[in-house]
């Protein structure tokens, strides 16, 4: 059985420079990696290039609960496109696309097993509408 693809974007009212910087770069990604409020992104690394890894630590602020998110880099072609492979097998394809001075993002998965397709998408979505907004703010 083939596995189901989620597909999430959003247009972000930034050139595309800044769109890939905030979306690289650790020290952008612990700001806005999470899906509510009551989670952060304590830590971020990531060796953007071909076989390189990108591990960013996901937590509940209370402590409850926490995770490394990891993936390993099949593809970058910087400002253009990203691809991983995530610690399961699943893949992910990023887009950045610059238009009229906003950046659309797409990113398109493999779903998992364990959750709803809808609530793998509004988790996904969330983490992309709080790039959004960080990188809009900023």
């Amino acid at each position: 059985m083939e596995t189901p693809q989620i597909t999430i974007n959003t247009n972000i009212t930034a050139n595309l420079d800044k769109v890939w910087d905030f979306y690289t770069n650790p020290e952008h990604i612990t700001q806005w990696n999470f899906a509510d409020d009551s989670w952060h992104c304590p830590s971020a690394k990531n060796d953007l290039q071909k076989g390189g890894k990108y591990i960013a630590r996901m937590e509940a602020k209370d402590g409850s609960f926490g995770f490394d998110f990891e993936a390993v880099y099949n593809e970058v072609v910087p400002k253009n496109k990203i691809v991983f492979t995530l610690g399961d097998g699943r893949k992910t394809i990023i887009l950045f696309e610059e238009s009229n001075s906003k950046t659309k993002v797409t990113i398109t998965f493999d779903a998992e097993k364990e959750n709803p397709i809808d609530m793998q998408k509004d988790g996904w979505q969330a983490i992309l509408n709080n790039f959004k907004k960080y990188t809009e703010s900023h």
